[in-house]
C-alpha cells in the first residue's frame, strides 16, 4: 500500500506539471508596434533608424517586428488599450496606463526653432518664452519653468506662427526641426538652438504578453549596448550613438 501511495503522489505531480505547461502561453514570435511616421526613423515603408534598432533587438531572437503607422497620440492610445504591444518614441513616464522598460532605445536631441533675429534661447531660460510643439509631446514636463505654450496638430503651420509672432520658438527633436526648416523659402531667416536631450522609450501595454516582451527588450538592450552591436546602425544613419560610455 505504501508503494501505491508513492506512485499516486508521483502521478499527481506529473499531472500538475502537464496542466501548468498547458496553461502557459508560448513565447511571442511577433511584437506589434505603433508609431508616428518620422522621416528616416520610423518610415511607413519600414525604413529608418528606429526600425533598424528595434529589428536588431527582437528579430535575432525570433521575434518579428510588425508595425502600424498612426499619429503619436493614437499610438499611445493603442498601447493603453492593449491593441498593440507597445508604442514607439515616448519620453519617460510621459503616458499613464502603460509600462516603461528600464532601457531606452535612443535619445532625442531637442531643439528650439525661432527667428534668427531673436536672442538664442538656452536650456535654462527656454521656459520663459512662448513655445509651440505638436500635440501630445508634453515638453512642458521636461523643459524648466514653462509658462506659455500652444500645441499644434500639424507641423505645416509652424513657420507662419514664428514669422507672424504667434510663438517665439517651436520645440521638437532635431530631425523634425530640420523637416520644418526645410519648408522655409529662406532658411537663413531662422535659427535652431539645442535645449535638451531626452531618452526615447517603447511604452508597453499592461498585458502579460507585453510584459514578456518588455523583459526581453531590456535583456536584449543590455546585451547589445554591452557588445556595441548597435553602433553601426547609428553610424549608417548618420546619427550620434546614444549609449557612449555605457
Amino acid at each position: 500500500m505504501a508503494g501505491r501511495g508513492v506512485w499516486m503522489a508521483i502521478l499527481a505531480l506529473l499531472f500538475c506539471a502537464v496542466v501548468r505547461a498547458g496553461n502557459e502561453s508560448p513565447p511571442p514570435t511577433v511584437i506589434h508596434l505603433a508609431s508616428e511616421e518620422w522621416e528616416d526613423y520610423t518610415g511607413a515603408d519600414g525604413r529608418g533608424l528606429g526600425w533598424d534598432v528595434l529589428r536588431a533587438v527582437f528579430e535575432p531572437v525570433g521575434v518579428r517586428v510588425d508595425f502600424r503607422t498612426v499619429p503619436y497620440t493614437r499610438s499611445v492610445g493603442l498601447a493603453q488599450l492593449g491593441e498593440v504591444d507597445a508604442c514607439v518614441g515616448a519620453y519617460r513616464d510621459e503616458n499613464e496606463g502603460v509600462l516603461y522598460p528600464r532601457w531606452n532605445f535612443d535619445t532625442d536631441q531637442i531643439y528650439a526653432l525661432g527667428l534668427a533675429s531673436s536672442p538664442a534661447p538656452s536650456a535654462e531660460n527656454i521656459g520663459s518664452y512662448r513655445l509651440a510643439w505638436v500635440r501630445g509631446y508634453k515638453y512642458q514636463n521636461y523643459l524648466p519653468n514653462v509658462h506659455k505654450y500652444d500645441e499644434v496638430i500639424r507641423r505645416t503651420g509652424i513657420l507662419s506662427m514664428l514669422t507672424h509672432n504667434r510663438a517665439d520658438f517651436y520645440i521638437d527633436a532635431l530631425p523634425e526641426v530640420d523637416y520644418v526648416l526645410g519648408m522655409a523659402k529662406d532658411p537663413t531667416q531662422f535659427r535652431k538652438s539645442h535645449v535638451a536631450q531626452l531618452p526615447l522609450y517603447l511604452c508597453f501595454a499592461n498585458t502579460p504578453r507585453a510584459r514578456t516582451l518588455m523583459a526581453l527588450f531590456d535583456q536584449r538592450m543590455e546585451q547589445l549596448v554591452k557588445s556595441g552591436e548597435l553602433k553601426p546602425i547609428f553610424k549608417r544613419w548618420g546619427q550620434p550613438y546614444p549609449f557612449a560610455g555605457q
